[in-house]
């Protein structure tokens, strides 16, 4: 037999043998699978960047189930369905969503039912197992976490002011409870009004600053100590105010002291008439008055570290987006408005998200306008919507605010609950008529200009970003940076250029 016939020969072996058993091949791809979604996996795991958003564990998931469905009866399958109940088990202990359980004890039973001989059918009976026993097992769980419970550190003290309103800021390493307490003054012994908050299982950081002055119109000091072994108190003197509210924010723990004073903002200089009829000029009023719209702080959100979503295009962040959007903004608002506007940051800096809203009140804006991008795990999602500061009112504005605010949906309820105390100096009426003026320009606007421009309308949500602001407020989701034809818009100064035009006419229309 000559060469060229043993080489065909072995060809056709070859050929027959991939015939006969197709499991071999789709079993080597299985394993590929399943290494790339392992990777996945351990990306997710070393991330807690990563781990706050839904879509990234979703993603891993669909990456361990392809694995199943590529090769359903293979060596892999059981491990690309264990993987993938798994990972739902851990998003439940994150999102408290009972469809996520419900998908991981699904996940566990049908290895259990389709693979009887495979070690991960013990590994899924131990898991499904772990989920009927937590409830029962409550009541230790919650007894023994408070014998472990670790020690909070509160590790530093930010503050902002005016003559007429400050913000200080209490950094903790971790949650923990606290209680606040306003004390009158004592003459008898030279003590001024305090106000003290007591943070329980504390600790003072050794590096934490003891006494920090402020010495504006309102407060004096602001001073830590240990109070108790287990307890740190923070006093805030107090020359004068008029009303304070203590909340806290969570990823990370801080607790939030906003102080007001009396109103003693100067009040409008007199109305300009002219000298030559006696009457008063139409510039005059638009420009001295302007119905109160005199200052603008515009927010470009993320910055810094936080990079905000990442777009459908490669290198595309959020925090560059929107800061492009806010310069152009600004420019367009002076020279159209003849407002003065302020940016929270003119570059690449990171700012945390109470920060800006403390910019916006001791700036003494009359309207704060913060800009994003929106995101969505579904790409085909487009479209254009605005918020102002209110209750969550459909799943999909809980789920925007809890991405705005780096937190969980489960965070974004807690914060629900406190929400109606602290709207009670937020101009709501005044933001929402601000949103819908805006939100109704841009689609009109954009409509004029592009095609597939879609209106999601006016949206309340709990907005970290928005909460003490003392102006009428909105969050504009400008378009979908997860979008393929919205990302590369949002990235074309043209497209930017129409939509600051858009809000500028619904800033105008709202002022009228």
């Amino acid at each position: 037999m000559s060469k060229k016939s043993i080489i065909l020969l072995y060809f056709l072996v070859c050929c027959i043998i991939a015939i006969m058993q197709p499991g071999v091949s789709s079993a080597v791809t299985a394993r590929d699978k399943y290494i790339k979604a392992e990777a996945c996996y351990n990306k997710l795991c070393k991330s807690p960047k990563k781990q706050k958003y839904r879509h990234n564990w979703l993603n891993c998931i669909e990456k361990f189930q392809a694995v199943y469905r590529h090769y359903p009866s293979g060596p892999w399958a059981a491990a690309g369905l264990y993987m993938s109940g798994k990972l739902y088990q851990k998003l439940y202990e994150r999102s408290y969503k009972k469809s996520d359980k419900k998908e991981a004890i699904d996940l566990f039973e049908r290895i259990i039912k389709r693979f009887p001989k495979s070690r991960y059918k013990y590994k899924a009976a131990v898991a499904i197992r772990s989920f009927s026993i937590a409830k029962g097992q409550k009541i230790t769980s919650i007894k023994t976490a408070k014998k472990q419970k670790k020690t909070c550190t509160v590790t530093g003290f930010r503050f902002w002011s005016n003559p007429s309103y400050t913000r200080i800021v209490i950094d903790a390493d971790r949650e923990t409870s606290y209680v606040h307490r306003l004390l009158r003054k004592d003459p008898s012994i030279k003590k001024p009004q305090r106000l003290y908050v007591d943070l329980k299982n504390s600790i003072l950081g050794k590096t934490t600053q003891k006494r920090i002055p402020i010495d504006d119109n309102l407060l004096s000091y602001a001073r830590a100590g240990q109070h108790t072994p287990d307890s740190v108190r923070v006093v805030v003197d107090i020359k004068s105010f008029k009303d304070y509210k203590i909340f806290s924010l969570k990823n990370p723990f801080r607790i939030v002291i906003d102080v007001w004073g009396k109103d003693i903002s100067p009040a409008y200089k007199a109305v300009i008439i002219s000298k030559k009829n006696g009457k008063i000029t139409t510039s005059a009023l638009v420009k001295q008055l302007a119905l109160g719209v005199k200052r603008i702080v515009i927010d470009p959100g993320h910055g810094g570290r936080d990079y905000g979503a990442p777009g459908y295009l490669r290198g595309v962040h959020e925090k560059n987006v929107v800061l492009s959007i806010a310069k152009k903004l600004a420019k367009k608002i002076r020279e159209k408005l003849g407002c003065e506007v302020i940016i929270t940051r003119n570059g690449d800096k990171y700012l945390t998200l109470e920060e800006r809203t403390a910019i916006a009140n001791t700036k003494n804006a009359d309207l704060f306008i913060s800009l994003h991008t929106n995101a969505t795990r579904n790409r085909r999602a487009y479209g254009i919507e605005t918020y102002f500061l209110n209750f969550a009112t459909d799943d999909d504005a809980i789920l925007v605010a809890a991405r705005e605010n780096a937190t969980s949906t489960k965070n974004i309820s807690d914060l629900q609950t406190i929400l109606s105390d602290l709207m009670q100096n937020a101009k709501i009426n005044e933001s929402s008529r601000l949103a819908y003026h805006v939100q109704e320009a841009m689609y009109k606007h954009m409509k004029k200009k592009y095609s597939r421009i879609k209106n999601k309308g006016v949206k309340q949500a709990p907005f970290y970003v928005l909460l003490g602001a003392q102006m009428p407020s909105i969050l504009i989701e400008t378009s979908f940076i997860s979008n393929s034809r919205e990302c590369k818009r949002l990235i074309n100064s043209k497209y930017q250029n129409h939509l600051c035009d858009a809000i500028v006419k619904g800033i105008k229309s709202y002022i009228k």
